[in-house]
């Protein structure tokens, strides 16, 4: 079943012989959802493509989001229509285009405290919201709720503070693993893929960069990868990389940090997800399976940019404001979950980042490189065809234009028919209706590959041991199809066993590593030691959060070594 290319640790072998021996036309640096959007749109344009990523496939910001597929709603307030006009569009192309395995519609509640005043306000710019968005993927159908509809719909309300709603739809997706999807799909059609590869240095001829030296940080090994243009999508890590080329980069990127809670289901009792504002930002209560993500924070940050830690004071900030909607109050004791990450925003005059610009720049500071931030997750597709559009101008060849708004992710052709099918499916397989549909929606129509798997060793349907969401198959398709190389890979990103459980995935961990160490050649000194590697990883985010500050916090983080760093 080659065909539908998957991330093997032998393809991401070849992958790195055939960037040493070949030119490329480009180049990109960083798998996040920008740079991976950035291969997979100029490697559909005929282009010879290569990616690489230091770490893993949205191993930074791409994995750590608030989950959602938004048209930005309060960039209304700032009267930026064309802003949201855009986003608008890539949620509905995801959804009901490019990926709808990954990407599903949900139902959000927007609380009015003062009826009147904020009906009016609030209404007219969620309504023009609305409009903008009508057809484009999310059910058209905006209501306003008075307090006893807003109640039935969010029964944890406080109703001493809510006394009606809007309610309306965004779109949800796990953006891990769709940026993984996304590199896949590059790899489909032709582009060479790898991470645990870090640039640790440009080649230069005269005034042009000409590519770059890589170590791989599995092997040791390093090796020159030569392209016509290299593309610097590292998002917060723009700077370093320009370091390494010299001279000044055209604009600033900036760290914001954003935190997230994730807390069980069954302690907020609620058919749809909430939106608010704060004084700082927004506030999400957003449905995530059997959980709920809380969040977010938007606070400058200049420490470790691997690791973003969150501290107390962020867990306080985000169960403060959260438990003013809520009628049984969040405690600490109610957090499965903790995540932190970094929005890189282009710096601006002011110095609070929730008003620095979530538009994109690109430009090239040296010939032969190009450089692409800013942005948001949701217009990924957009700001990676301006990269490659910038890219493009400088190559000899004539190239066709970006075409990937016709380009469904792997596993996204077939899909509905499935899902049309799932009952049949769990009838023939043995699975529950309930696995089925997870397995649907978190690959689509590859799920005939796993189902090989399970045919071919039975106990691999077998939930896994403290994670018992997921299914061991799905720890060995990670890391034989997905490109996962490390616990951490398949604990944080493949699956989110790190934080939908109460011990963060400790308990699964053990099996975790002994069911993919045939597929990564781990010998039984290596399981203990990725182990281990995961257990310090979760001690140092545990007592990261316990910490008051951000200072503090950075320094309990900085206790537990990154693994692949450690690994080479």
């Amino acid at each position: 079943m080659t065909t539908t290319a998957p991330l093997s640790p032998a393809a991401r072998a070849a992958a790195l012989d055939r960037m040493a021996a070949e030119e490329l036309d480009v180049l990109v640096i960083g798998a996040g959802v920008t740079g991976a959007g950035a291969a997979l749109d100029a490697v559909t344009r005929g282009l010879k493509v290569g990616l690489v990523d230091a770490r893993d496939f949205a191993a930074g910001t791409s994995s750590r989001s608030t989950k959602l597929f938004h048209g930005g709603l309060r960039y209304l307030e700032q009267l930026n229509f064309h802003l949201v006009f855009e986003a608008l569009k890539e949620r509905s192309l995801v959804l009901n285009r490019l990926a709808p395995h990954l990407a599903k519609p949900v139902s959000f509640l927007y609380p009015l405290q003062r009826p009147v005043w904020d009906r009016a306000y609030a209404g007219l710019g969620i309504g023009v919201y609305d409009l903008m968005g009508a057809g484009r993927g999310v059910p058209h159908h905006l209501r306003h709720l008075g307090r006893r509809k807003t109640l039935e719909a969010f029964p944890s309300a406080n109703r001493q503070t809510l006394r009606g709603s809007i309610e309306f739809y965004e779109g949800q997706v796990d953006d891990a693993r769709h940026t993984m999807m996304i590199a896949r799909t590059a790899a489909l059609y032709g582009a060479a893929v790898a991470n645990s590869a870090r640039v640790i240095g440009f080649l230069r001829e005269a005034d042009r960069v000409a590519g770059v030296r890589v170590r791989d940080l599995e092997s040791g090994r390093e090796l020159e990868i030569r392209a016509k243009q290299t593309v610097n999508a590292t998002g917060v890590w723009i700077a370093e990389l320009q370091e390494l080329v010299g001279g000044r980069a055209p604009f600033t990127v900036r760290a914001s940090k954003g935190v997230h809670l994730v807390v069980p289901r069954n302690r907020i009792n609620a058919r749809s997800g909430l939106i608010t504002r704060t004084e700082k930002s927004l506030l999400f209560i957003v449905p995530w399976g059997a959980h709920w993500i809380l969040g977010t924070t938007d606070t400058d940050w200049q420490l470790d940019r691997a690791h973003p830690a969150a501290s107390q004071a962020d867990i306080d900030y985000i169960l403060g404001h959260a438990n003013a909607l809520l009628a049984d109050p969040l405690t600490r004791d109610d957090v499965v979950g903790v995540y932190a990450g970094l929005r890189p925003l282009l710096a601006g005059e002011s110095d609070s980042t929730s008003t620095l610009s979530r538009e994109h720049a690109v430009a090239s500071p040296v010939r032969g490189l190009t450089m692409v931030a800013g942005g948001k997750y949701t217009t990924y597709r957009v700001m990676a065809a301006d990269a490659v559009d910038a890219v493009v101008r400088e190559l000899p060849q004539l190239v066709p234009a970006s075409c990937t708004e016709d380009v469904p992710l792997i596993g996204a052709e077939g899909y509905h028919g499935l899902w049309n099918a799932r009952t049949l499916l769990a009838e023939q397989t043995g699975l529950r209706l309930g696995q089925v549909e997870h397995l649907l929606n978190r690959y689509g129509s590859l799920i005939p590959e796993l189902l090989e798997l399970i045919s071919a060793q039975p106990d691999l349907a077998v939930p896994l041991a403290g994670a018992e969401e997921y299914l061991r198959v799905e720890a060995v398709y990670a890391a034989s199809h997905e490109g996962a190389l490390h616990l951490d890979d398949l604990l944080a990103r493949r699956t989110r066993i790190s934080i939908e459980t109460w011990d963060r995935g400790l308990a699964a961990a053990p099996e975790v590593a002994a069911l993919v160490a045939p597929v990564l050649g781990w010998s039984e000194a290596d399981v203990s030691r990725e182990v281990e590697h995961y257990r310090l990883r979760v001690a140092a985010e545990r007592e990261s959060q316990h910490q008051p500050d951000d200072l503090s916090a950075d320094a309990a983080r900085l206790g537990a070594p990154d693994v692949r760093l450690a690994h080479s």
